[in-house]
Formats: structure tokens, sequence, C-alpha cells
């Protein structure tokens, strides 16, 4: 039980810092401050029928900022049973805050922008699904940190060879102006 309160004591620091983005138009005002512990287990509804609970929210995923890049909402079953988990991206569901503020009536409410059946077509948050998105995401932040690598390479390149380019062309002159020099006052020793 300490682990659980200290890992929701971090979360909700990491949700300060990096503040709550859940999408656009995600409540009327920002709040400033939320809690992972009421959010988790939050009512689900979709816009289209906002009277009908299609879930509750079972896990809140976050990136490697701490930012919030899904929620994992549990439907159907009764007792958790034959019910499923699915990943509903940043974007797609908005957060209701209701009485903010009194903590120990604070409720949160998530509406999806998407019906039940848009909702089953999402995907399932299974270990496979972990897995997979997990190593994407790490592909993906390898393949942003070589093409950075790649680009800052390019940029070092290109600037080093046109200040190569450009000192030749100064040198350019400049040796012609030192010839001509020369040739003036060797012509001016063959005249004296």
């Amino acid at each position: 039980m300490a682990q659980h309160t200290s890992f929701n004591k971090a979360l909700l620091a990491a949700f300060m810092a990096a503040g709550f983005v859940i999408g656009s138009n995600a409540m009327a005002e920002p709040q400033g401050l939320y809690s992972a512990d009421e959010l988790s287990d939050a009512n689900v509804f979709s816009k289209s029928n906002p009277d009908k609970k299609i879930g509750e929210v079972e896990d809140i995923l976050l990136d490697d900022a701490m930012r919030v890049r899904a929620l994992v909402v549990e439907t159907g079953g009764l007792l958790d049973m034959g019910s499923k988990e699915y990943v509903i991206n940043a974007g797609k569901f908005t957060l209701e805050t209701r009485n903010a503020d009194n903590l120990e009536k604070l409720e949160y409410i998530v509406h999806l922008d998407m019906t039940k059946e848009e909702l089953e077509q999402q995907p399932e948050y299974t270990n496979d699904w972990w897995t997979q998105t997990k190593a994407a995401a790490r592909q993906a932040w390898q393949n942003t940190k070589e093409g950075a690598a790649s680009a800052w390479e390019s940029t070092k390149a290109a600037a080093s060879n046109a200040l190569d380019n450009i000192g030749g062309a100064l040198e350019s002159p400049g040796d012609e102006v030192e010839q001509g020099t020369d040739q003036r006052e060797d012509k001016m020793g063959t005249e004296q």
C-alpha cells in the first residue's frame, strides 16, 4: 500500500511539472492540479451518449517526459469477468472535473470522442501491445536521436566547408595582392 501511495505522489508531481495535457477541450478552464488517484476508476462516457456509462479508467499511460499519453479504459463484464481494456490516446477524450475545490468530493468524468463501437476498435491493452509499443517508442526515440546527431554532423561539416571556402576565397585575392606587390618591388628595384 505504501508503494501505491508513493507512486501516486510521484505521478501527481509529474502531472504538476509537465502539465496534465489531455485534449484541447479537456475542461472549461485549466485546473492546475489533478489527482491520478481520483482519475483512476473515473467513469467513462461517450460524447454521443453522455448519459450511459461505457467503462472506467483502469490505468494512465505516461511517456518519458511524464506527460499523459493515453488512458486505459475497461469495459463490460461483471466483476471483471469478460471485461476488456482499450488504449485511448490523448486527444481522443476530454476530462470533466467536478467539485475541484474539495479534495474529499473531487470527481473526474471522462468523455470519449467516439462511440462504444469505435472504442472497441481501439487497441486492446495487452502484454503484446505493451511490448510492441514500448519497442516502437524506444526505436522512435533512437531514430530521433540519430537523426539529430546526423543533422548536427551535416551542419558542422557544411559550416566547416563554408569556412574553408571563404578562407580560400580570401587567400586568393591576398595571394594576388602579394604577388602584385612583389612584382612592383622587383620592377622598382630594376628601374633604380
